[in-house]
């Protein structure tokens, strides 16, 4: 028998790639698409969808700076012609929603691609998401009335969203507390355990290590009476608060009219505006916002403190980050007034739902040192904190 000719072709054509034969494995593919082309030895070739979701990856990563620092950058590549809709397309199909997520917010906070927010064909395609609700807060002022329509969209839905997963876990801290009465509506949250096992241990069985419960307990619970207490949100708008803003203005929302509670939101950087006739429309309130600017705290907080009617039933939310471009021995004077009344101030460097703040330590303890209350909270946990203080 003549052994085959290396060097001859195959009548299906040439000798094909071993690589190519080979399905891609998975986690390989996955480790291909965090590592890029230089893993390929290792990894193998991507398949045609791997191949694609790459591509998608390096339009929006392939500008990192670092990658030439690096001596990674792929070489001979020619600027990409794809434009921001292509890529919005693209991630559609290619991405699970949590993927396009944080894809769209890395490119509009991290590499600054403002056309995903400034460009209505991209409006109209885009994913509502609390990173594009920031972007379109920080670029309205660049919007015609035709793309500021477009914008309201996904203010309006990011907003839906935030209300309807913040309103049940805020309004939840102001509910009645229970009693040690009994009651005969079989609610789950009102099951009383000791009371159940107390009435029934007669039952137990010790071979089975269990007691038969024949009739369950429950406690009633009884409303709180609650005096008129004030609670004054006092947001600072520079750009850097975007997400306070945003939460501040969700929660305003989903705490107005509650018993007992009158509640007030304030805007500031340089100027003070009283938003508070338009809490119970947070679409529009944000659409009023105006990012950037200076920050003069302590102006804003001596109109909050003309706000106050009984000091000692008001709480007074200061939510910066305490970069103070005004008079800071005023604000220390102000706050330290207030608090000598019985006024509750809280300084807030972060009202979101991370909580992680970045902020001026030094003038939050000189502010802690003056009676406030400093740290950062999510806005279920500013609930608690108001309802336990209208619950004294």
């Amino acid at each position: 028998m003549t052994p085959p000719d290396p060097t001859a072709e195959s009548a299906a054509g040439p000798a094909a790639d071993p690589m190519a034969e080979l399905a891609p494995d998975p986690a390989l593919e996955r480790w291909r698409l965090v590592l890029g082309s230089p893993a390929e030895p290792w990894t193998g070739r991507p398949s045609a969808d791997g191949a694609a979701r790459d591509a998608a990856l390096e339009w929006l990563y392939g500008r990192d700076q670092d990658l030439d620092r690096r001596g990674v950058r792929s070489a001979g590549l020619e600027p990409s012609r794809v434009t921001a809709v292509d890529w919005l397309d693209d991630i559609h199909r290619l991405f699970p929603r949590e993927t396009i997520e944080r894809l769209e917010r890395d490119a509009v906070e991290q590499y600054g691609i403002d056309e995903i927010v400034t460009d209505p064909t991209v409006l109209e395609r885009v994913e509502p998401s609390p990173a594009l609700l920031r972007a379109v807060l920080r670029t309205k002022h660049l919007m015609n009335d035709q793309l500021l329509g477009q914008a309201r969209r996904i203010v309006a839905a990011v907003v839906r969203q935030l209300m309807e997963r913040l309103t049940p876990e805020l309004r939840q801290a102001f509910t009645g507390a229970r009693s040690a009465r009994p009651s005969r509506r079989p609610l789950a949250r009102d099951f009383d355990f000791r009371r159940t096992v107390r009435a029934n241990l007669g039952r137990y069985r010790p071979a089975e290590r269990r007691i038969l419960i024949e009739r369950p307990h429950f406690h009633s619970r009884t409303r709180r009476h609650l005096e008129q207490w004030q609670l004054i949100l006092l947001v600072d708008q520079s750009g850097s608060m975007v997400g306070s803003v945003i939460h501040s203005a969700v929660t305003a929302a989903c705490l107005w009219n509650l018993p007992g509670l009158k509640t007030h939101l304030v805007a500031f950087d340089t100027q003070v505006v009283d938003l508070t006739s338009d809490v119970t429309d947070p679409v529009e309130l944000l659409m009023r916002v105006q990012l950037g600017g200076g920050t003069d705290i302590a102006r804003a907080v001596d109109y909050a403190a003309g706000l106050v009617e009984n000091p000692r039933r008001t709480i007074l939310a200061v939510i910066s980050d305490f970069y103070e471009g005004g008079d800071r021995y005023r604000l220390l004077r102000t706050v330290r007034s207030l608090t000598g009344q019985g006024a509750t101030v809280l300084g807030l460097a972060a009202l979101d739902e991370e909580a992680a703040p970045a902020y001026d330590r030094e003038l939050a303890g000189l502010l802690a040192d003056a009676g406030a209350h400093v740290g950062a909270m999510t806005p279920g946990m500013l609930a608690e904190f108001v309802a336990e203080r209208l619950g004294r």
